[in-house]
């Protein structure tokens, strides 16, 4: 385990969060699953923990009540080399959730994400203040970031 590991807090839907991110996120697996009551080790009845990891970042996940909820204060950035890999996470985690501003979603356990082309950071703090503004000013006007819509803006004379 990492020094540092993402806790996620869940009302009830540890386990099917945990199913859902691995089969979205290449190079994931399931790590353990703890079921609640006498016998943590049981087959049967609801499961209280869950580790998991998603392309090679460890989680951990808690059925720990309604008490806590998420907020995009806290978000995954997910650093995508192409867009097709941009398009498939953007529509994988968005179902039943929320789409938002410049790559934000929100999944359908309220999780926040940010899918984000490698490019952006690149273009984004390019010396040419110029260009790194129309990059900026192209990608505050999208949802689901666009490279050829964020190269476009930074080629433009």
């Amino acid at each position: 385990m990492r020094k540092i590991t993402p806790f996620l807090w869940f009302d009830n839907q540890a386990e099917e969060a945990m199913n859902f991110y691995v089969s979205t996120f290449k190079n994931s697996k399931i790590i353990s699953g703890g079921r609640s009551g006498n016998d943590p080790s049981a087959d049967e009845g609801p499961v209280m923990s869950v580790r998991f990891e998603l392309d090679g970042q460890e989680f951990i996940a808690l059925n720990g009540g309604p008490h806590f909820t998420f907020s995009p204060a806290i978000s995954f950035f997910v650093d995508c080399e192409t867009q097709d890999e941009v398009d498939e996470l953007w529509e994988k985690l968005s179902e039943g959730g929320e789409k938002g501003q410049c790559g934000w979603l929100t999944d359908k356990f309220g999780v926040s994400w940010q899918i984000v082309p490698s490019i952006l950071g690149k273009l984004l703090n390019d010396e040419d203040e110029t260009k790194s503004q129309r990059v900026m000013t192209a990608m505050l006007k999208m949802k689901k970031l666009d490279i050829q819509g964020l190269k476009a803006a930074y080629e433009r004379q």
